[in-house]
């Protein structure tokens, strides 16, 4: 009786062994649906979006001043190392020559 339980408990193992096997070489197999499709690439970015810019606050008086990346800037000056120049400084945001926005965000304290 001792062999019987022995050569049952085996098989099972064995039988358990094999199924973890094919389900493990099935999953292997399917594709990740959030992958994008065969042959797609990223588009490349460009030097001037590879560099973050952070507009940390603006100073509005007789004359306007933004500071962005910790640069105090007023209109037509050029941001240090990326070729952008001030188009126009706002009560909360700075437009750049390349047609982008600076938004400033608003305090969580304001009211």
């Amino acid at each position: 009786m001792r062999n019987n339980i022995s050569v049952t408990t085996l098989a099972v193992a064995a039988s358990s062994l094999i199924i973890l096997l094919v389900s493990q070489a099935e999953a292997q197999t399917l594709r990740d649906p959030t992958l994008p499709s065969q042959g797609y690439t990223a588009p490349q970015a460009s030097h001037v979006s590879q560099q973050a810019l952070v507009l940390n606050s603006i100073v509005n008086g007789q004359r306007a001043y933004a500071v962005i990346n910790n640069n105090i800037l007023s209109v037509g000056d050029s941001i240090s190392g990326i070729g952008l120049r001030i188009t126009a400084i706002g009560q909360d945001s700075v437009t750049l020559s390349d047609g982008r926005k600076l938004q400033l965000f608003q305090s969580i304290t304001e009211r």
